[in-house]
C-alpha cells in the first residue's frame, strides 16, 4: 500500500506564525502608525529624510514585534536577569566612560553609539515580573523592599546622567509591577500625599521659590528651571519658556477642526521647536485640531485598555505583571509627552509613541508590543 505525503503549501507552513495575534491591539497600533506617518510627512517636510527614516524605523519595529511575539512568555522570563544585569552594567559604564553631549552623559561607544538607559525600559518590568513570579503566594514586605532596591538602582544611575524623561518612564513601569503585585494602598498613600503637598506649596510660594539665586537641594538647576518655567512660561518667553508657549499657540491655533494637512503655519514657519520629535503633538494639534487630538487620545486610551485586558487574561503572574507594566509604559509615554506640549507638565525628553521621530524609542515600542502579543498568544493556547 503506497503512502502519500502531502507537501503543505506556503500559507499552511506560515499560518502558525500568525495565529493568536491580538487583532484589536494590532489594529490600533496600525492606526497610530498611520497618524505618525502623516504627521511626520508634514512636520518633517523640510527635514531631509526624516519621513523615510521614520517609515524605516516603523518597519524595523514591526519586524521585532513579529519575532518577539513568537517567543513564549516562559522564555521571555529567562531573559529577565541577563538583560537587567547587562543594562545595569552598561549604565555604570556610561557613568565611567560615557559620551557627553549638551551637558548630559547618556551614550556609550561600543563600536556604535548606544543609549543603554533604553534597555531598562524593557529590562525593568521583565526583572520585577520575574521577581514576583518566583515569590507567588508567599509575598512578604521584604520582597517589596528588594523590588524597590532593584528599581532604585537603574533609576538613580539614569537620573545621574541626567535623563529625567527616561528615568520617569523606567520608574513608572517598575512601580506598575510593584503595584500590580499587591502593594498595599496604605504604603502608597503617604508619598502621594507628600507629592500633592509639595505641588501645592510650590504653586502658592512660586514667586519666592523661583526667584533668582534660590536653589533647591533636590533637583539640578535645569530641572528646577523647567518646573518654574511651567508655572510661569511668560517670565522668559524667548528663552526657557519658548517651547511651552509655542506648543500651546500651535495647539490653540488649530481650533476645533484644525488648519488642515500640510497647512500648519506654526509648524512650517518653524516656530515649533523639535517639531518632529518631542513637540510633534503640537504640529498634529495645529493641523488636525481638537477633534484630531481627541481621536488620537482615544486611540492611545484604547491601546492602554487593550494591554490591561491582555494582562487580566494572562495565564500566570509573570505574564500578568509584565503586560500591566507595559500598558503603564505606553500610558506614561503618551501622558507625559502630551502634558508637556500642552503646558501642564514640565518639558522632558519623552517621545510620543509611534508619532515622534526616533529609532531607539521605536525599537523599544516594537519589543514591548511583541511581548504583549506573546502574552496574548499564550493565553489563547492555554484556553485551547
Amino acid at each position: 500500500m503506497a503512502v502519500v505525503f502531502e507537501n503543505p503549501s506556503l500559507r499552511t507552513r506560515l499560518a502558525p506564525w500568525f495565529v493568536g495575534f491580538d487583532l484589536p491591539l494590532l489594529v490600533v497600533v496600525v492606526v497610530l502608525a498611520m497618524a505618525g506617518l502623516l504627521t511626520m510627512y508634514s512636520s518633517g517636510f523640510d527635514h531631509g529624510t526624516r519621513f523615510e527614516d521614520h517609515g524605516r524605523n516603523m518597519l524595523i519595529a514591526a519586524g521585532l514585534m513579529f519575532l518577539v511575539a513568537q517567543v513564549p512568555p516562559q522564555r521571555l522570563m529567562r531573559l529577565a536577569i541577563p538583560l537587567y544585569v547587562a543594562g545595569l552594567a552598561l549604565l555604570v559604564a556610561v557613568a565611567l566612560f560615557g559620551i557627553t553631549k549638551k551637558g548630559a552623559t547618556r551614550w556609550l561607544n561600543v563600536g556604535v553609539t548606544i543609549q543603554p538607559s533604553e534597555i531598562l525600559k524593557i529590562a525593568m518590568p521583565l526583572m520585577l515580573a520575574w521577581w514576583f513570579q518566583k515569590r507567588e503566594g508567599q509575598l512578604r514586605p521584604l520582597d517589596f523592599a528588594v523590588a524597590g532596591v532593584l528599581l532604585a538602582l537603574p533609576v538613580g544611575l539614569i537620573m545621574k546622567q541626567p535623563d529625567l524623561g527616561t528615568a520617569l518612564l523606567v520608574l513608572a513601569s517598575g512601580l506598575a509591577v510593584i503595584f500590580f503585585a499587591g502593594l498595599s494602598w496604605r504604603l502608597m498613600l503617604p508619598p502621594v500625599l507628600l507629592a500633592l503637598i509639595g505641588i501645592a506649596l510650590l504653586v502658592v510660594f512660586e514667586t519666592d521659590l523661583c526667584a533668582d539665586g534660590v536653589r533647591w537641594f533636590v533637583l539640578r538647576d535645569y530641572q528646577q528651571q523647567r518646573i518654574c518655567t511651567l508655572l510661569d512660561p511668560g517670565k522668559d518667553p524667548l528663552g526657557k519658556g519658548f517651547h511651552i508657549i509655542q506648543g500651546m499657540i500651535a495647539i490653540g491655533s488649530g481650533g476645533v477642526w484644525g488648519k488642515g494637512f500640510m497647512q500648519g503655519t506654526q509648524t512650517h514657519l518653524e516656530f515649533i521647536p523639535e517639531r518632529t520629535t518631542d513637540f510633534i503633538f503640537a504640529a498634529f494639534g495645529e493641523e488636525f485640531g481638537l477633534l484630531g487630538a481627541l481621536l488620537l487620545i482615544a486611540a492611545f486610551l484604547f491601546l492602554v485598555l487593550r494591554a490591561l485586558t491582555i494582562a487580566l487574561e494572562a495565564p500566570n503572574v509573570f505574564s500578568r505583571l509584565l503586560a500591566g507594566a507595559l500598558a503603564m509604559m505606553f500610558f506614561s509615554y503618551a501622558f507625559v509627552n502630551m502634558g508637556m506640549v500642552s503646558g501642564i507638565l514640565p518639558v522632558v525628553g519623552v517621545p510620543l509613541p509611534f508619532i515622534s521621530y526616533g529609532g531607539t524609542a521605536m525599537v523599544t515600542l516594537g519589543l514591548a508590543l511583541g511581548m504583549l502579543m506573546s502574552i496574548a498568544k499564550s493565553k489563547r493556547l492555554v484556553q485551547s
